[in-house]
This record gives structure tokens, sequence and C-alpha cells, in this order.
């Protein structure tokens, strides 16, 4: 019991917080986030937020961060050295209102003794249901058939009319098992009665058992083998371009691509050539290479599905990454480890 007390204490003296000074903790959110994270935070802490229902400006950033103690950033900011150095040298907390935290400099906030927390696990559901609504859309071309539709093009049922393809005995290539992966291969097996092939940095057996599911040794032996390649992975100096001129032409003719992992995973200007030229049969895509432009020729093309970064965009997720990412804020001026710590 003496140990955590003096544990505890001595969190307090480099935190320079106690409960006691919470509403003197400056906290500045980028962007409007929903209010189940704010409500957290109004009344207990001295709270700004950005006003404009945009990306802050990164110059502008640097001037609204002076003299915060924590900040709640989106993954559209840049949270880079000079943004740290700028909030002088109270700032103790980088808390990111996302999964992936790319879009922040973790090795100079753990230089600065900075922590840094993103909201995992509760977006797993939202995330694999949209993968899934794009898998189907993609599939049965049901964004060719709304525009057909709307533009006055139905003039009656026809035997050749749209056709796509069932989803019962395909396969599905699950890249990246995490918790969305392993979420969405759940949702092919037994909602749908499909394969699932996977490919990760190692292998499950226990989830192999559980869906019949099949072990790639490497990324090709997936890319030649599944009629739909899902990808699931976290964009690190490995995964940057993992999907390229070279895999897309390893792919079926007949295959699809989905993504809703990180727009840098697939070179975007390789796609559209492999949509347009039929290395494969389709894509459907909802995080792009360099957001929130499109590679040229993209939206031109029929034979891909676009959403705008919305795969959490579900009421209940985006509600539950609110209240994490405030919730970290809240515990490390308690004097607790924040449960979703990035730099221990």
């Amino acid at each position: 019991m003496g140990e955590k007390i003096y544990i505890l204490e001595e969190m307090q003296k480099v935190f320079g917080r106690d409960q006691r000074s919470l509403a003197n903790t400056k906290v500045f959110v980028t962007r409007e986030i929903p209010k189940e994270g704010l409500d957290l935070l109004r009344g207990k802490v001295d709270l700004e937020i950005w006003e404009e229902d945009r990306i802050i400006p990164h110059d502008v950033l640097l001037k609204r961060v002076k003299g915060v103690d924590a900040l709640l950033s989106l993954l559209t900011d840049k949270i880079d050295a000079p943004v740290m150095d700028a909030t002088g040298p109270q700032l103790k907390i980088i808390s990111n209102y996302a999964v992936g935290y790319d879009n922040v400099d973790v090795k100079a906030a753990t230089e600065r003794k900075i922590m840094v927390t993103n909201t995992p696990g509760v977006l797993t559901e939202a995330v694999a249901e949209h993968t899934f609504a794009l898998l189907m859309a993609i599939a049965r071309r049901i964004a060719e058939s709304d525009k057909f539709t709307r533009e006055g093009m139905y003039k009656g049922w026809g035997p050749m009319l749209l056709l796509g393809c069932e989803l019962q005995e395909k396969i599905l290539g699950i890249v990246g098992l995490g918790r969305i992966g392993t979420r969405v291969a759940e949702m092919a097996a037994r909602g749908m009665g499909m394969r699932v092939i996977y490919y990760d940095i190692k292998q499950d057996e226990k989830f192999e058992k559980q869906f019949g599911a099949k072990f790639c040794k490497d990324l090709p032996d997936l890319l030649k083998g599944a009629d739909f390649v899902s990808l699931h992975v976290p964009l690190l100096p490995a995964t940057r371009h993992l999907i390229g001129e070279k895999e897309l032409k390893l792919m079926k003719k007949t295959a699809y691509l989905i993504n809703t992992s990180r727009g840098p995973v697939v070179d975007e200007q390789a796609l559209v050539s492999a949509l347009k030229k039929g290395w494969i049969k389709g894509a459907a895509i909802d995080v792009y290479e360099k957001e929130p432009e499109l590679a040229p020729g993209l939206v031109k093309l029929e034979n891909v599905v676009l959403t705008p970064h919305t795969a959490s965009a579900t009421i209940e997720a985006r509600g539950a990454m609110a209240h994490l990412a405030a919730q970290a804020i809240l515990d490390v001026f308690a004097g607790k480890t924040p449960e979703n710590l990035v730099n221990p």
C-alpha cells in the first residue's frame, strides 16, 4: 500500500497537478467532437475548442496551443515537434481522437515526456460493418444501380442488367488480423458463408479453428487466392504502398479490393490503373492517400465505391471515442495512467 501511495505522489509531482487544481488545467480540442467527450470535460477543466467545422490550419494550431496542458487532437491534425514546443513545457498529454496515431510524432512526444493516447476498441463494430457494407456494395453494384435508377435509365427488368456476384463460397482475404479484421472475418464466415484466408505477422491457430480460416505465410499467396481483399493494417513505413502495381497484378481479374484502414497503404494511382485496365474487377475505398484529394481519374470510374472516411461514423462509435479521449485527459491529471497509452 505504501508503495502505491509513493508512486501516486511521484506521478503527481511529474504532472504538477492534482484533483484540486484540475479547474486550472487548460485543454484545447482541435475540432468539435461528440458531446460525450466534451461534457466530460466541461466544468472540470479550462476547455477551449477550435470554433470552425474544418481542419485547423497548422499555423493556427501553433498559436492556439500556447500554454495548454492537454491537447485533444484528431487524425487530420499534424501534431509534430513544433506543435509540442509551441505549447510550452507543461503539456502532459496528447489525446488522439482515433485508433491510428500516425499524425502524431510519438518519438518527439516521448522525448518530451508527453503521453500519447488513442481510442481503440470502441469503433471495431462500426468499421467492420462499414467494411462489409462496402464489400456488398461493390459485389452487387449498388452505387452503379442507384445512379442508373436515379438518372432515369431503368426501363424495365432485364436478364443481363447490372449483374453482380454472390458472396457464398467466395474467398475473403483479410490483410491484418486485428480487432476489425477478425470481426469482418466473422461476418463473412458465419453470416455469408464465405471462406476466409488471412495474412498477418503471426499465425492465429485459435482464429483458424473458430472460423475455418487458412493462414497465408506471405501476402502474394493471399492476393492470388482471394476473391475479395480487405485491408486492416496500421500505417507504418512497412505498410505504406503495401498494395501497389505489383500486388494488384497478382490479384484475380475477378477480385475486389476493400480499404478501410489507411489511404497510403494503397498506391492510389496504381489502383486507378488497375481499375481502368481490368487487373481487378473493382474496389471499395473509404480512405485515401492524400485526403481529402483523390487520385486523378478515380471518381470517373464506375467499378469503384467511394465513401468519405466514414467507416467509424456511427453515433455509438464516435460518442465512445470522444468519451475515451476525454477520460484519458482526466486520468492523467488525476495521477492515473490512461487506459490507451501509446508510449508507456
